[in-house]
């Protein structure tokens, strides 16, 4: 028994591009049909999304039902957070804002079995095929076949850069504009010339240090981040395409978007001008 193979490793290293797209939703019936429309990876999210582990672990073997790999962008908390989605098999993890060398090294001790890290042992589950993989082939394929992804999104992270970039077992760098933009007082200025450097700069160091470069895309940018050198490039998310889909739809047959409720409706049963 071997562990499964990741399709976002073997095109890496053979130089390709890697797809992705990013589930908002928690359905495993969203990520099979996101599966089986032909991407490459899914970015599950338990950053911003209120994911329970059995949602991710459903998702996971979605995605694995046609061979597409999931990367979990996984809380900030503590180790069991970061290795409970590799165990269920997903291909990878990202782990968000991620500030300084230090930090990156204490992710690769808590990620990566020895002699890179001293992730805990178990084996005992999917990605261990339940015990069946002998326990030295087990870290070692671990090792070697999933991905340990950094996001660089805040101008702290710019000022260590290469340094979180030359970290054993870290594969690769995702730039966050929308954050970033945020921090240098420019929210949502995604063209903005200190974004434009910093993505340049967050690529650059990861060829330096032999490892890859990640970013977010849509249609209309996704041939200038592959152009920029980015290998793993994210397109659009569930969410946008429903909310498309649907204004698109019922707009065709003469709907109309309804107004906002107000808040005090959903959550106290207010009637607006109501006692």
């Amino acid at each position: 028994m071997r562990m499964r193979r990741s399709r976002i490793l073997a095109k890496l290293r053979a130089g390709e591009v890697v797809t992705c797209t990013k589930l908002n939703t928690s359905d495993p019936r969203v990520a099979e049909i996101a599966a089986m429309s032909g991407f490459d990876s899914l970015w599950i999210c338990m950053e911003h999304v209120p994911n329970t582990l059995r949602d991710v672990e459903n998702q996971v073997r979605a995605a694995k039902m046609y061979d597409v790999d999931t990367i979990v962008r996984v809380p900030r908390g503590c180790y069991s957070d970061l290795i409970r989605p590799l165990e269920m098999d997903a291909a990878g993890i990202m782990i968000p804002h991620v500030m300084s060398a230090d930090e990156a090294r204490a992710i690769v001790r808590q990620t990566r079995f020895a002699p890179l890290g001293l992730r805990p042992l178990d084996g005992g589950n999917s990605d261990g095929a339940f015990t069946t993989i002998p326990g030295p082939e087990y870290m070692q394929q671990a090792n070697h076949g999933r991905v340990v992804i950094v996001q660089i999104e805040d101008p702290e992270a710019m000022t260590q850069l290469d340094e979180i970039a030359a970290v054993e077992g870290i594969d690769m760098l995702l730039f966050g504009p929308g954050d970033f933009s945020q921090a240098i007082g420019a929210p949502y200025q995604l063209d903005h010339p200190e974004i434009a450097d910093a993505s340049r700069r967050v690529v650059d160091a990861a060829r330096r240090h032999g490892k890859f470069a990640g970013a977010i895309a849509d249609l209309n940018t996704y041939q200038r981040r592959v152009d920029e050198g980015y290998r793993f490039v994210s397109v659009s998310a569930d969410v946008v395409l429903l909310a498309e889909g649907f204004a698109r739809i019922a707009a065709a047959i003469g709907g109309t978007p309804a107004p906002p409720v107000e808040r005090g409706d959903i959550y106290t049963g207010h009637i607006p001008g109501g006692p």
